[in-house]
């Protein structure tokens, strides 16, 4: 497909956002097109083909993305607008990942509407305890939301005013210490069992079988997958930091019809209108998944990289070990598999059972 010989255009269409694709009476043309994207559809109305306004389309058809910021402004008094505008460009400058840049800048616009025509600039640590404690006691915000709240603030504060002193006297709550869910591996079985799509089931597979994050395994490109060496390079995961993970011997077959069926260009699960596969379809996918198994534990997706963290500890992996596969910045993080698989502890027998 030419993407010089089609114009591509924003608009609306039965109260969407729609990308409009605009071009000569060219049947050549419309069939590359239909070819392209399966899913674009006529308008009548329009007298033009269209595509959903989707981050992925425009990547695809080399549009620049919508802007957000404008449209969070219009609800922020003017007396603060500037702020707002700062913290977004520090963000940009410090290379924070955009999802973090998403939720810094929702929870300091939070903030803002809250505080509506006073400055933000004029905030002191008393007044910033008022409001987390309004967040706590009247929204009813739990620990990890109030500490994400507390790192955005801090951060303008610190970052775009320089006032290091501002959080001193301000504790964070303690967050609860909850063990990570996991499944069994007889429940994992069920779970691939029940994909029947092959493209699901791979996107389940290299979550279970390499212990990925959901976004590791979207990320994932076609030119990170070495057969020969049987690794897989995680690129710019959490942290910003490349790893490599052992490629399952299992999972090669399946991988290459895979690959024979779809023929992925650039990442190895491509979306529908090209680009990187969405998060939140890999979750719905094994949602459906779990409701297909019957299983009804209450778990998502990231439960699976739990569980492979957990199987390999019960196969007697060492934690160096597991931490390094895991991306893990301290060996903390990846010991607490332990109280759900305490080695040292599960040959003890229950005195129930000598009754």
């Amino acid at each position: 497909m030419d993407f010089l010989k089609y114009s591509f255009e924003p608009s609306e269409h039965r109260g969407k956002n729609i990308v409009l694709i605009q071009f000569g009476f060219d049947k050549t043309l419309t069939a590359d097109l239909r070819k392209r994207f399966s899913s674009a559809k006529w308008s009548a109305t329009k007298k033009a083909w269209y595509l959903p306004d989707l981050p992925s389309v425009r990547r695809e058809l080399n549009m620049p993305q919508r802007k957000t910021t404008e449209a969070k402004i219009q609800n922020v008094h003017l007396v603060n607008q500037n702020a707002y505008l700062d913290f977004e460009k520090q963000l940009i400058l410090k290379k924070y990942s955009p999802s973090t840049i998403r939720i810094y800048l929702a929870e300091f616009h939070h903030l803002l509407l809250l505080l509506n025509n006073h400055s933000v600039q004029d905030l002191n640590p008393k007044r910033l305890k008022d409001y987390f404690l309004y967040c706590i006691s009247v929204e009813k915000m739990g620990e990890r939301k109030i500490n994400g709240k507390i790192n955005a603030i801090k951060f303008y504060f610190e970052q775009v005013l320089h006032r290091p002193k501002m959080f001193f006297d301000i504790p964070r709550p303690k967050k609860p210490l909850t063990l990570p869910k996991m499944l069994s591996k007889n429940e994992v079985k069920k779970i691939f069992r029940a994909t029947k799509n092959l493209k699901h089931l791979i996107a389940l597979q290299l979550s279970y079988g390499m212990g990925l994050r959901v976004s590791e395994v979207i990320n994932l490109k076609v030119g990170d997958i070495d057969s020969k060496r049987m690794m897989v390079h995680v690129r710019a995961a959490k942290g910003k930091k490349d790893r490599y993970v052992p490629l399952p011997t299992s999972i090669l077959p399946e991988l290459r019809s895979y690959y024979q069926k779809y023929r992925p260009q650039d990442y190895l699960l491509e979306g529908r209108y090209g680009g990187p596969y969405a998060k939140s379809s890999v979750q719905q996918v094994f949602k459906k998944a779990m409701n297909k198994a019957g299983i009804q534990k209450r778990i998502g997706i990231h439960g699976l990289r739990h569980s492979y963290a957990t199987h390999l500890l019960e196969s007697g992996a060492d934690m160096r070990f597991i931490q390094e596969l895991l991306g893990h910045n301290s060996i903390k993080t990846t010991q607490m598999y332990t109280k759900i698989t305490p080695r040292s502890l599960s040959k003890i027998q229950s005195p129930l059972d000598s009754l």
